[in-house]
């Protein structure tokens, strides 16, 4: 395999610890699996209008439990989904610290305002950090690695990918990307190392 120039990360379930999932099914009282969960979450009208940047955090609030059926008050709900995402999986940073001397890195993340600044936009952990509520374009929509192509001027062929979603991985795989489906550091690191990219 020809060398990547740049590796691309997806960040909740592959680099940070993502309790959106555990917390969604206690929220509906459902028993539905967690990529069913995932799947929702991808195609829920509220969820990508916030994560397009086309809402305000008052207004998510109030589309997402009228569609979702939570009975939480728009308070009570953003106080608990501003903490969903816990933090970077032990060992996550000194991964990316340790892979950034040999390629360059970016994230391409579905997130809104209220998680990005939670995290201080990642800035000094890859060499480019993009959301969807800043570009306006969103996973698993092929615009959205399109325009993670431009901003880190590279082609697809270029790329590897990392993602915990399956509809994501399968569109990056149909514009060209080497695209792989990951569920936490630990599945990560196995495949960066089965595809020579970790340092001994």
């Amino acid at each position: 395999m020809t060398p990547p120039t740049l590796l691309l990360f997806d960040l909740g379930g592959v680099l940070l610890e993502n309790t959106a999932f555990e917390a969604l099914a206690h929220l509906t009282s459902s028993t539905s699996s967690e990529s069913d969960f995932k799947e929702r979450w991808l195609r829920s009208p509220a969820v990508r209008c916030f994560e397009l940047g086309n809402s305000t955090a008052q207004d998510f609030a109030s589309a997402f439990l009228d569609e979702w059926q939570v009975a939480l008050s728009p308070e009570a709900f953003l106080r608990e989904f501003t903490a969903w995402p816990r933090g970077f999986y032990p060992g996550a940073r000194e991964l990316l610290a340790a892979l950034r001397r040999d390629f360059r890195t970016a994230c391409l993340s579905n997130s809104n305002a209220l998680h990005w600044a939670r995290f201080g936009g990642f800035q000094g952990v890859f060499d480019t950090a993009l959301s969807s509520h800043q570009l306006g374009v969103i996973k698993p929509d092929e615009d959205a690695f399109q325009r993670a192509l431009e901003i880190c001027a590279v082609a697809p062929s270029e790329v590897c990918f990392f993602d915990d979603s399956l509809s994501n991985v399968r569109s990056a795989r149909r514009l060209g990307l080497r695209a792989f489906h990951v569920d936490g550091v630990v599945q990560l690191k196995d495949v960066l190392a089965a595809q020579g990219l970790m340092r001994e």
